[in-house]
């Protein structure tokens, strides 16, 4: 019923995204598995963060896999109103059905302001960074042998995709993000200062 999770996640790793949203009348976020999102069922695909639109502080967080949400049925039931009844079980399966006609096969090629800041934000503490810090103000080179982080690549995607394809190739290279929008600098400014830096230590 979720079969398209598997789709999903082989898309995600061929064009190295950590994570991707769903939205209907939630948003959900789908995470991939790695460096510290790590798995408790040995059987999951993804990671899945669910949000309500009109409320986001109302979360639900739950690995899943092509089958199911691995989630207790009543903290499922309870967080998508679903009524308890004797026949639970059919209910359930027509909402994996439904839900899963949603998945897609692929990542979206856009986002909305409102998925952006949601996937920023899961980045940001599956990175230990500050949530806060959206304002890109420079690049450095990583200490040797140190690579930049998934997340790190995937927050300047969706924040300065112009900028991370300039440096994509170079995984050497870290984006550093301030939460003072007065931080922020240009890709002009960013890449002067960058190659200054470069001239001063040749």
């Amino acid at each position: 019923m979720l079969s398209k999770f598997k789709q999903l996640k082989e898309d995600m790793e061929k064009k190295e995204w950590t994570i991707t949203y769903k939205s209907i009348k939630y948003v959900v976020l789908v995470r991939r598995f790695i460096d510290n999102v790590k798995k408790r069922d040995p059987y999951a695909l993804v990671k899945l963060d669910f949000f309500k639109a009109n409320d986001l502080s109302c979360t639900l967080s739950a690995e899943a896999n092509s089958n199911r949400i691995l989630i207790d049925a009543r903290t499922l039931r309870e967080y998508f109103g679903i009524e308890y009844s004797e026949n639970l079980g059919d209910i359930l399966e027509q909402f994996y059905t439904r839900f899963g006609e949603f998945i897609p096969d692929s990542v979206p090629l856009q986002f909305s302001e409102l998925e952006i800041s949601l996937m920023i934000k899961s980045l940001s503490k599956s990175d230990s960074e500050d949530p806060n810090k959206i304002y890109c103000y420079k690049v450095r080179r990583n200490p040797k042998g140190q690579m930049r982080t998934l997340f790190n690549a995937d927050k300047t995607k969706l924040r300065r995709e112009s900028l991370f394809n300039y440096f994509k190739d170079d995984k050497s290279i870290s984006f550093c993000y301030s939460i003072d929008k007065n931080d922020e600098n240009d890709d002009a400014t960013i890449l002067y200062n960058f190659s200054s830096n470069k001239l001063k230590n040749m």
